[in-house]
């Protein structure tokens, strides 16, 4: 059956005679197959006759009373059957889903964990109607093509498109577990020496993350004392002349702000963290803040953007309705008043 060398088959084959394929393979009997497909056995011989011409090569070897896989039909179940089962998943997914509210959210994974899922139950049980799917990655997506109703990011004011809706902006301070502080007293900034600095490995080879680090805290408050020192540190203000020399007795380094957080709350060092990502955890005393004076603004902030197609919708209208008094109340957890004049859209 086997075409000639010279005249390969190039047209993709049809997908209606593998549900039929995958049944024989597995049973390795026509008569069981055409059971299971509820089909007669002379119906699936058929299909499985067409779908090795369209392949161009026997798939089973057919005895008196068993039948067998070639080789070539091994490889085509091993394809096969993986694909009929995520059709078979997508297809349960979608017929769940059918006709049920739903509200798909892009955002990445640190912001899901630390700041999202804990308030979701709230969402969820003033709305048990609306389903909500959260995509957690690191690369934004266009909200014009992508299959999703809103995006939550992270970014400076010019980077966000017109209708962006501003959440809350940031300050960078240090956190630490109570048990950490217990064994080490900091007080003034020269007392880091004797602690771990935990911070984002790649903060520094990434533009305007480097707001993350802790040689941009450093060099803010460097010479300065806990006591002496005014408050924020200012960005885009003069830098200092003299720089921190501080040395950790050892660094830690995380890709994401949810493993930095983890490493400061089971004490394994003091971490650089975003104060909107750890305020629960500072007001239940998971974390403390050793040097609260010497909070740092960042210039990057959380948004809110919603695809120009569901806007309209009321399910995703009532879920950013939610999440503006989320945002509106840790705003006023972190104390942060954004500048009118710059800010279009706050509560």
């Amino acid at each position: 059956m086997s075409l000639p060398a010279s005249h390969p088959r190039t047209r993709p084959i049809s997908a209606g005679h593998l549900r039929a394929f995958d049944a024989v393979a597995r049973h390795l009997n026509f008569r069981a197959a055409a059971e299971e497909l509820s089909l007669t056995q002379s119906a699936v011989s058929r299909q499985i006759q067409a779908l090795e011409d369209e392949v161009g090569t026997a798939l089973f070897l057919r005895h008196t009373r068993a039948v067998e896989l070639t080789s070539a039909g091994s490889q085509l179940l091993r394809a096969a059957g993986m694909a009929l089962e995520r059709i078979d998943a997508a297809v349960r997914q979608i017929r769940q889903s059918a006709g049920r509210k739903s509200v798909a959210i892009t955002t990445w994974a640190s912001f899901a964990s630390m700041w999202l899922i804990p308030r979701l139950e709230a969402f969820q049980r003033e709305h048990p109607d609306i389903d909500i799917r959260i995509d957690a990655s690191d690369v934004a997506v266009d909200l014009s093509t992508a299959d999703v109703d809103l995006a939550l990011r992270y970014a400076v004011p010019q980077a966000m498109p017109a209708g962006a809706i501003r959440l809350f902006g940031e300050q960078l301070t240090p956190v630490a577990s109570p048990w950490l502080l217990k064994e080490h007293r900091i007080k003034r900034l020269e007392d880091l020496a004797q602690v771990t600095l935990i911070e984002a490995g790649d903060a520094h080879r990434t533009r305007h993350l480097e707001w993350l680090t802790w040689q941009r805290w450093l060099d803010t408050f460097a010479g300065a004392t806990a006591p002496a020192a005014t408050g924020k540190g200012q960005p885009g203000g003069p830098s200092r002349a003299v720089k921190s020399k501080l040395t950790p007795q050892r660094w830690l380094y995380f890709n994401y702000a949810h493993q930095i957080v983890q490493a400061a709350l089971t004490g394994q060092g003091v971490a650089l963290a975003r104060l909107p990502l750890v305020a629960e955890s500072l007001a239940s005393g998971d974390l403390v803040e050793p040097l609260p004076q010497m909070r740092m603004d960042s210039p990057l902030v959380y948004w809110l953007v919603v695809a120009p197609r569901s806007v309209v919708r009321p399910e995703v209208k009532a879920f950013c309705d939610w999440l503006q008094v989320q945002a509106a109340e840790t705003r006023q957890a972190i104390g942060d008043v954004p500048d009118p004049d710059t800010v279009d859209h706050i509560d």
